[in-house]
């Protein structure tokens, strides 16, 4: 009775333009920053700041994100790989074994975090010259709103799904059960997306679509969460004092933001690493402490510092 309560999940992988293919999980990031970009024009604009400065901002931010969300996979969750195919980390291309555009599959929020966090030391003293909690209480807003779309952009993806559920949340995640290969070999057809939709929809391959393993949508639960993330910095930066409190809305950010992701990490499948020598927790677990730790540091800071 349970089966009959999901979703089967196969979307397109994009906007089919005829002459351009929008990729879903693309449009997400493009999004993202384009919305990051807006939100900090209106901070700035309040702020006094001179829009020049805030194009100088939005470069390093795109570049720390992509440049550390790859460092962070490369380094937190797939080293034994990485550490013999050096030259694929910074190259969209697998050269074994045969050679092939691969793209960069592989992103971690906590490289990206980490990146953001030091670049803008960079940005708060030789373009801003304003203090660098200054400039993290702020950019944190477009930050939990630009983590909203990179998890829809996983969704759409069919990547970082969660753990078998029997939930009425649960989902067939027909491309997380298949490789294109797979689906193919296993339906005869030459098209992966033909395949896909066989799988699906053709009663012939019923069979393929009873295996695929029912599962929790954790993309969702975790874009859900930085909604709510997203809404509470954005009402106290706008309605209340809390951006005058140097660190508060940055360690508020980091406090909500990573226990958002501890808990979710507890319905997600295992995305590798080094968890099976700490044990206990994922490695998406133990890499969000430190920065829970260190948010509660600054909020704790931020109240005892003197109006």
């Amino acid at each position: 009775m349970t089966q009959s309560l999901y979703f089967v999940w196969n979307p397109s992988e994009g906007i089919d333009l005829g002459f351009f293919m929008i990729r879903f999980y693309s449009l997400m990031f493009i999004i993202a920053f384009g919305l990051g970009w807006y939100l900090m024009k209106h901070i700035y604009q309040r702020e006094g700041e001179s829009l020049e400065k805030l194009d100088s901002l939005f470069i390093y931010t795109v570049f720390a994100t992509l440049l550390g969300a790859r460092l962070g996979h490369v380094f937190f969750y797939d080293w034994d790989y990485f550490k013999d195919h050096k030259l694929e980390i910074l190259l969209p291309f697998r050269f074994e074994p045969q050679f092939e555009f691969t793209g960069f599959a592989g992103l971690a929020s906590h490289g990206a975090a980490i990146a953001i966090i030091l670049v803008m030391f960079y940005y708060s003293r030789k373009i801003i010259h304003r203090p660098i909690l200054w400039i993290l209480d702020r950019i944190v807003i477009p930050v939990a709103s630009g983590a909203i779309f990179v998890r829809l952009g996983n969704f759409f993806n069919s990547e970082i799904v969660g753990k078998k559920t029997d939930s009425a949340l649960g989902i067939k995640f027909i491309r997380d059960q298949y490789s294109p290969r797979e689906a193919m070999e296993k339906t005869g057809l030459t098209d992966p997306k033909a395949a896909y939709n066989a799988i699906e929809t053709n009663p012939q391959f019923t069979n393929l679509l009873n295996d695929v393993v029912i599962k929790h949508p954790a993309q969702l639960y975790e874009a859900f969460g930085y909604v709510i993330v997203f809404a509470i910095l954005f009402y106290l930066y706008w309605k209340t004092n809390a951006r005058e409190k140097q660190g508060y809305l940055f360690g508020l950010f980091l406090v909500m933001l990573w226990t958002i992701r501890f808990l979710v990490e507890f319905v997600k499948e295992s995305q590798g690493g080094f968890e099976s020598s700490l044990g206990l927790f994922s490695t998406g677990q133990w890499l969000s402490l430190p920065f829970i730790a260190i948010g509660a540091y600054f909020i704790s800071r931020a109240q005892k510092t003197k109006e």
